[in-house]
């Protein structure tokens, strides 16, 4: 494995795909998304469908980082380990040796025929690591992910158009560690939201115009789900888009949502919040969702926090995905009283957004993660998962009903 860099980015290349989208100057986004599928490109913009992917945490940091091309020292601080090769060695001993170093497009296994299938106009996730190879671990955490810059090549290599920064790793490694992790993500052509210089530049949406219109995309995040006070952006200060489930957070977010919204644009807000375990919605989250679509105008509420997928609501005409679980993580091997919650169980998120921002429907493609890889499941591991997700989106009045080809649809209950 190595630890030198790759190679520079072009400045052609770099100027045709860098640069984080500024509120005030209304820029087009990092990269052009991917071409409309040829049966929305008859009617205007504004009056087609828009279908996006979305997914829970990808967190390519630790053990991961150790298999990709590139690595950072692998040292930890942790109580369970001090090195990230220990959750290498962890996941071998579990499912088989890997053929190190992975190519970057071995994580994403199997959902890559999906994505190529379906051609999303976006392809959105939770960028749960730092890219950085320089900083200091935060002293007030114990849990610290990074990734070598070299690595921002896996995340490409999936086609990822843009990823949340408001969660609790974004500054794991300081304001070098955020520095750095936008800056890769600029120069590898990947839009951010939910993190910047000052905040400001946390709250500014990425904005991408696509064939069937404009699509805003908030990120932002809750010290429920672990980020520290202090590591909110200030008028002057680094840091993220850190919100309280509380009536300022409902007002701040209305006033940036009708700064830069359009007539036919479509908002989805990315939200890193509530724990890690267990399926259970709190009420003052659940209010807190029903008002962001109520009062904000948020067409989508795309949670993630959970190690596992969690309920769904069809609220209102709209698509609340309380918790969308780990879409790639390291945690193979490691021995748990919540394996139970089987966080190796995950799933791709399609919804189909209407002009008027109301979900037409909602597709689930059940994954697994096997030796670092998303595999298609056992028709038994896609029943468990189905029946989990059905039993808790019932409560929220909502339904997960098995599909075509082992996949989900989402309806109203």
């Amino acid at each position: 494995m190595r630890s030198d860099p790759p190679e520079p980015v072009s400045p052609t290349r770099r100027a045709l795909l860098a640069g984080t989208l500024a509120l005030a100057a209304g820029l087009a986004p990092h990269r052009s998304v991917h071409p409309a599928r040829p049966e929305d490109v008859s009617s205007a913009p504004g009056e087609q469908p828009l279908t996006l992917f979305l997914a829970g945490d990808v967190m390519t940091g630790r053990g991961l980082d150790q298999a990709l091309p590139y690595s950072v020292d692998p040292r930890l601080y942790e109580a369970r380990a001090q090195s990230a090769l220990h959750y290498l060695r962890l996941a071998e001993e579990a499912n088989g040796s890997l053929p190190l170093p992975l190519d970057f497009a071995w994580p994403w296994g199997d959902a890559l025929a999906v994505l190529d299938e379906v051609r999303p106009a976006l392809r959105w996730v939770n960028l749960e690591t730092t890219i950085t190879n320089r900083g200091a671990p935060d002293p007030g955490k114990e849990v610290h992910y990074r990734m070598h810059p070299g690595n921002v090549a896996c995340l490409a290599a999936a086609g990822i158009d843009g990823v949340s920064l408001a969660n609790n790793h974004a500054l794991d490694w300081g304001e070098v560690g955020l520095e750095d992790t936008r800056r890769s993500l600029e120069e590898a052509g990947i839009a951010f939201a939910g993190a910047g210089p000052d905040r400001a530049a946390a709250m500014t949406p990425v904005i991408y115009p696509t064939p069937a219109g404009r699509l805003l995309v908030f990120a932002a995040c809750t010290g429920y789900s672990g980020v520290p006070r202090g590591w909110s952006a200030g008028p002057s200060r680094p840091g993220v888009h850190r919100i309280n489930l509380a009536p300022p957070s409902i007002r701040a977010l209305a006033d940036a949502v009708s700064a830069v919204r359009q007539p036919g644009d479509r908002v989805v807000l990315s939200l890193h919040w509530g724990g890690n375990w267990g399926y259970a919605v709190h009420e003052d989250q659940r209010q807190f969702a029903h008002q962001l679509i109520d009062e904000v105008g948020i067409d989508l509420v795309h949670g993630h926090s959970s190690h596992h997928p969690r309920g769904i609501e069809w609220y209102r005409g709209r698509a609340i995905l309380y918790g969308c679980g780990d879409f790639l993580n390291d945690y193979e091997g490691i021995r748990s009283e919540r394996a139970v919650f089987r966080s190796d169980l995950t799933a791709m998120y399609f919804p189909t957004l209407e002009p008027s921002g109301a979900l037409r429907s909602l597709e689930l493609v059940p994954m697994r993660i096997r030796r670092f890889r998303l595999q298609q499941p056992p028709a038994e591991e896609v029943a468990w998962l189905q029946a989990v997700l059905d039993r808790e989106s019932r409560k929220l009045g909502t339904r997960v009903l098995p599909s075509d080809e082992g996949r989900f649809r989402v309806v109203p209950a």
